[in-house]
């Protein structure tokens, strides 16, 4: 068996893609925590090659809106991104987040590996046991297969537009609660 040096150690990555509802506010939480390197919005889990947002947003496509999230699982575990996805959105609503609503805004993680599968089946065991929620979670686990990059517009929508009303009522707050919650796990903000 070959060792793996503190170099190689130093590149190692990580990829999670979930959906949680709309993919502007979980890019904006996301973008926040030490450890991620990159999140891209985009659609996972259709039958339709290269959707547009507008193809997603009739709910006929099958693809649900998410982050994929590349991250350093030396700074940050599989487990804490999923515990943080979790915290930020009610995993008990099904097709349903707030006013969106429909299958692209479903509660969904696209593992890569059968590991990140069983990481997400103990976290939702644990989370169900301990009825933080009036209702079990019904959060998807679905195999990755393809995710396909949002159009330009979406990306760091929440920075570029914090105005607009949708994200002063909706993202703002879950910004709050990520501080509120997990202030250690944040990048320092310069």
């Amino acid at each position: 068996m070959s060792k793996i040096s503190s170099e190689e150690k130093q590149q190692v990555r990580e990829v999670a893609t979930l959906g949680d509802g709309c993919f502007w506010c979980t890019e904006a939480v996301f973008n926040r925590i030490r450890g991620v390197e990159k999140v891209e919005s985009g659609y996972s889990g259709g039958n339709l090659e290269n959707p547009t947002y507008e193809q997603v947003l009739t709910g006929t496509t099958g693809h649900a809106e998410v982050v994929q999230i590349t991250f350093n699982p030396q700074v940050i575990t599989y487990t804490e991104i999923l515990e943080i996805f979790f915290t930020m959105h009610d995993p008990t609503t099904l097709n349903r987040q707030g006013a969106d609503v429909g299958t692209q805004y479903r509660s969904v993680i696209f593992f890569h590996t059968q590991q990140q599968k069983q990481v997400a089946e103990k976290i939702i065991q644990r989370l169900n046991s301990e009825a933080l929620w009036d209702a079990p979670i019904v959060t998807k686990l679905e195999p990755f297969k393809t995710f396909y990059e949002a159009e330009e517009y979406h990306k760091d929508y929440f920075k570029r537009h914090p105005e607009q009303a949708y994200c002063r009522l909706v993202i703002a707050p879950k910004i709050a609660k990520l501080q509120e919650h997990y202030l250690s796990k944040l990048k320092l903000q310069i």
